[in-house]
């Protein structure tokens, strides 16, 4: 059995989850609403305050689909109740980040600005202090969709392996390259 997958999910007070008849899952918190649809195949109940997933069959896909919807149903609890952060940082000469409401603009050493229209359920704030890197927070209840937002914003301007150049989450090491050796 999948050890991710028989881990029962616990429902903290004050979220809600709802199991309609056609496996949409929706949980509701103190931060916000999320919905899950869950393959027929796997079924999802709840018991004494916890969220069980089990599967019909010991088939291989049946064994994937299992911890899959386990782990997606748990981000969700987790989303609405504490939500998700991501910070990223801007290393490079005159590389800036700049928000007005849900608009990212972005400096990054090319000709032009990169203006970048950021989902509604996602919130966004850049700092630019003296003598350190610009920053960009992204804060959601959806962790699906705060990861593929921060790769999107990412792929403009990918780190480099000389210089480190570019943008990356915080606290991520880059793997760095010797430049080139000087003959004598």
């Amino acid at each position: 059995m999948s050890r991710i997958g028989k881990a029962p999910i616990a429902i903290p007070s004050g979220v809600t989850v709802t199991v309609s008849d056609k496996n949409l899952v929706t949980v509701k918190g103190p931060k916000g609403e999320l919905t899950q649809q869950v393959d027929r195949d796997i079924t999802v109940s709840q018991e004494e305050g916890n969220i069980v997933v089990s599967r019909s069959t010991e088939q291989k896909k049946h064994k994937a689909l299992h911890g899959l919807y386990r782990a997606l149903l748990n981000n969700m609890v987790v989303g609405v109740t504490e939500g998700y952060k991501t910070t990223q940082e801007l290393v490079g000469v005159g590389y800036r980040a700049a928000n007005n409401g849900n608009t990212l603009e972005l400096t990054l050493g090319f000709s032009h600005q990169i203006v970048f229209v950021l989902p509604e359920e996602i919130k966004v704030t850049t700092t630019a202090d003296k003598g350190k890197n610009p920053t960009i927070t992204l804060e959601s209840i959806d962790k699906q969709l705060i990861g593929q937002v921060a790769a999107k914003i990412r792929s403009f301007r990918k780190p480099e392996p000389y210089k480190g150049k570019g943008i990356k989450f915080a606290g991520e090491v880059l793997r760095r390259k010797a430049g080139k050796s000087a003959k004598k």
